[in-house]
């Protein structure tokens, strides 16, 4: 499976601060990576330096073979980018925001009208093109974003949160579109702080705490690696947890303590994560 991503050492600092600490990983293309920790881990700070948005302070970053520090243009080219504010010029309607950024991208008149006929076909913006920006919710402020991301055909596409402040039914709409965009053969890097997001769309989840990632695999295996089972239970009023690797073996420990009240379930991503780093997702750095 080739690497579309390649990251090296990657390390970025703002003054004393240590955002994203030596960190090396590779997206295999074709693939739907993510992102998973709380916020102020570093998740955003490292798709921001591998997508060009910002300096990195060292290391390397290759996207389709760019380095993205030597050939920023270059490497712009083979990416599109969502950021977690849509970042859509309210002052124009969707038409005009996607015709700019087409042109932005050097696409002609010809090109880009087909491409947007494509696209908001396939996305189902056909009655919202002539709309201003502000008259459209937040679920298809973010389809419109993705649009024009896709215009130029990136190879790569960065989602930075994409369903942070979607109520439910929006981000379950928008996972259908990530779904859909990654089984045409876009391969797309998410970060999220949504345990059930990473679970539902992603290949393979890096989890990221201090701006290390203290571990990476496909979410099966995360979980596995914790245990299949959890038991919850109450001790002096606090909840604490044991994993075990089969429902037997987690029934036997019930039996065994007599915990009449436990609580048996799966175990989860954010099960792995407090395991891994002794506090919950959506904690504060």
């Amino acid at each position: 499976m080739s690497e579309i991503i390649e990251i090296k050492d990657l390390v970025k600092r703002y003054g004393d601060k240590v955002a994203v600490n030596g960190i090396s990983f590779t997206v295999h293309e074709g693939e739907l990576f993510g992102f998973l920790g709380p916020n102020g881990a570093g998740k955003t700070t490292t798709v921001r330096c591998v997508s060009t948005l910002t300096n990195i302070t060292s290391g390397t970053v290759l996207v389709d073979g760019v380095d993205v520090v030597k050939d920023q243009i270059g490497a712009k080219r083979c990416m599109g980018v969502i950021q977690q504010q849509v970042s859509l010029d309210k002052d124009l309607t969707i038409r005009e925001n996607m015709i700019s950024h087409a042109m932005y991208h050097g696409m002609g008149k010809q090109e880009r009208n087909a491409r947007i006929k494509e696209l908001t076909d396939y996305f189902g913006l056909e009655e919202y093109l002539d709309k201003p920006v502000d008259s459209l919710s937040g679920g298809w402020k973010k389809r419109a974003a993705i649009v024009c991301a896709m215009l130029h055909q990136p190879k790569v596409l960065f989602l930075d949160e994409p369903t942070s402040g979607l109520d439910i039914n929006a981000r379950r709409l928008l996972w259908d579109v990530v779904k859909k965009l990654n089984q045409s053969g876009t391969t797309i890097v998410l970060t999220t702080h949504y345990i059930e997001e990473a679970q539902a769309l992603c290949d393979r989840v890096g989890i990221i705490d201090h701006g290390k990632i203290i571990a990476l695999d496909d979410p099966k295996a995360l979980i596995e690696r914790t245990g299949k089972i959890a038991v919850e239970n109450m001790v002096d009023g606090k909840t604490e947890y044991h994993y075990f690797p089969s429902m037997k073996d987690a029934q036997d420990f019930v039996a065994d303590n007599g915990l009449d009240d436990a609580t048996v379930r799966k175990t989860n991503l954010e099960d792995v994560f407090v395991e891994l780093t002794g506090k919950s997702v959506g904690d504060q750095k």
